[in-house]
């Protein structure tokens, strides 16, 4: 029996050095979720229907169509929020590479990929709100990032992301 011998290949080193050390994934933030968003609905529907039957009763029966109204137009504005909820953007950062997915509500996406040598993360701050702008700037193009963020989250993300740059610049791990 011979015992094999395992040498480390050179393209194993190459694929450690290009292995991703940062990913995020930032998704907007929603208060109310599908549980919630029923109960709302349910509410908001008998205390239409029963005002509606009210105003029928007394002879303003035009008054119940509107409430009907009421109801389909809330339903639609939720449904509209929960779909550009489903929007989402994918940062991954190795030594070599900085990649961003951006997809939004529908079938859209785009994509981009940065060099980190050349990438430059602009942060812009006002004093009583945080973070309210993170850009990568690299050859004339700028991609902003995460925002549909609110305040601190975008705070924890700039941070995260210029020292993920910091080190890819460093260019270790």
């Amino acid at each position: 029996m011979s015992e094999n011998n395992l040498k480390p290949d050179k393209n194993d080193d190459l694929t450690e050095l290009d292995r991703p050390f940062f990913s995020a994934v930032l998704t907007p933030y929603r208060s109310l979720g599908s549980n919630g968003f029923l109960v709302l609905m349910v509410c908001f529907g008998v205390i239409s229907f029963v005002s509606g039957f009210l105003f029928w009763r007394i002879g303003a029966w035009p008054v119940f169509g509107f409430f009907g109204l009421d109801v389909a137009v809330l339903w639609f504005a939720f449904r509209m929020n929960y779909r550009s909820a489903r929007a989402f953007e994918e940062v991954v950062v190795s030594r070599h590479e900085i990649a961003i997915r951006k997809v939004g509500p529908g079938k859209n996406h785009q994509e981009y990929r940065f060099n980190p040598a050349w990438v430059r993360l602009t942060v812009e701050r006002i004093e009583d709100e945080g973070v309210v702008k993170i850009c990568l700037t690299s050859r004339g193009e700028c991609v902003d990032l995460g925002n549909f963020l609110n305040p601190d989250d975008r705070t924890s993300f700039a941070g995260a992301m210029a020292n993920a740059l910091a080190v890819a610049k460093a260019g270790g791990v």
